[in-house]
């Protein structure tokens, strides 16, 4: 089975391109948007289908529009992946992870687990996300800073970043304590994303938006919130593998994260 589709002028989700190489086989299913990360990719669905990760969830690749080979078809399948979404349209990682959620509910999955795709974080613990979701939790946090978890080799300016800043901002904002709040490690049920007052389908959500937002709106309705234990490991040495630009990057999420703290995200 093999069903490639266009998905053109949708209301909050930018235009993308799906190929379906296999039918929806779980209740869950595994996000994982990228954006040029060819030998990371490869590396985390290597370790993802060691640890049977595809019998759990089915596997979403949600690229950002890679121009570096790294989304091959063949290799994609073989890697167990069960969907690759393309995005056409603009935005970032949250244009990214609005195409991954509409395109999954719509597919009917109860449930969303996400996880950045530079093989840094323990996607071998995508059952600890699962049994949570069973349980009737509508947000599960990965974080590595809480008993059970892992950080290993945290640039310390990183460390003291979520510590001292994201982590305080995100937890008043939610009304309840979460340790590693810039973590893309989590979990999502379908009753959250889909509640009146969440609203994730809209343009604002162009960049890292979107996930200060929902790591703070479900606590905010009165919905099940947890964090569990991850690992997330960052290379001994080399660049490190991130998105966001020491400077400029960090201004613009210290501007979200007080948006967010000032309600602007809220629908209205």
């Amino acid at each position: 089975m093999e069903i490639r589709k266009d998905y053109k002028n949708i209301k909050g989700v930018p235009d993308f391109e799906c190929v379906e190489y296999n039918e929806k086989t779980s209740k869950y299913c595994l996000c994982i948007p990228i954006i040029n990360e060819r030998d990371n990719i490869r590396l985390e669905l290597v370790r993802a289908r060691l640890n049977k990760v595809h019998t759990l969830c089915d596997i979403i690749i949600c690229d950002g529009g890679s121009t570096d080979g790294g989304t091959d078809d063949d290799e994609m399948k073989a890697l167990g992946v069960n969907t690759l979404l393309t995005k056409k349209g603009p935005g970032k990682q949250g244009a990214q992870l609005r195409m991954g959620f509409f395109w999954a509910l719509r597919r009917g999955y109860e449930g969303i687990i996400t996880i950045d795709g530079n093989n840094k974080d323990s996607i071998e613990d995508v059952d600890i996300f699962i049994a949570k979701l069973e349980d009737g939790y509508d947000f599960v946090q990965g974080s590595r800073f809480i008993a059970g978890g892992q950080a290993i080799n945290t640039p310390l300016s990183r460390h003291l970043a979520v510590k001292f800043i994201h982590s305080p901002v995100i937890s008043l904002t939610a009304r309840e304590r979460f340790t590693d709040t810039t973590n893309n490690f989590r979990a999502y049920s379908r009753k959250y994303l889909t509640h009146p007052q969440v609203q994730p389908f809209r343009s604002v959500f162009k960049t890292y938006e979107l996930l200060a937002y929902l790591s703070t709106r479900a606590s905010q309705l009165g919905l099940r919130t947890c964090e569990v234990p991850v690992t997330r490991a960052y290379p001994n040495d080399g660049k490190i593998p991130t998105k966001i630009s020491p400077v400029k990057g960090n201004a613009e999420l210290m501007k979200i994260l007080l948006a967010n703290a000032a309600g602007r995200y809220n629908p209205k």
